[in-house]
């Protein structure tokens, strides 16, 4: 099994809960991991998901609609990368790196796995 992984993708978007966060947004990192099954063996960049490709589906996405939640942010793109990339299984984790989850260091975030 072929696992393509993105980590720390830095996207833009007006996701969250507060008026704020839509109106003004804020950074959100995403990692991906994506199953793949044997493609890429070959060692032909046609049998092989292409991973910026990948990465640019994750921004599309989050650029194409607001969400409240990232629970439903996540769960959007791993529906859609599942489907897009004909993936086996897909982990999706988003998490804001500016946020001080009850006031103190940390980071907030979701991740969703489906096969």
């Amino acid at each position: 099994m072929i696992t393509v992984e993105l980590r720390g993708l830095r996207v833009f978007g007006r996701h969250g809960v507060r008026e704020h966060e839509q109106r003004d947004g804020q950074d959100f990192l995403f990692d991906v991991d994506l199953d793949v099954g044997e493609r890429g063996t070959s060692d032909r960049l046609e049998d092989a998901v292409d991973y910026s490709a990948v990465a640019r589906a994750v921004q599309e996405l989050s650029d194409a609609h607001r969400y409240d939640l990232l629970e439903a942010l996540a769960n959007a793109i791993a529906d859609d990368l599942l489907e897009r990339f004909a993936a086996q299984r897909v982990v999706v984790r988003v998490t804001k790196p500016d946020v001080r989850p009850g006031g103190l260091e940390g980071v907030a975030g979701v991740s969703v796995s489906k096969p």
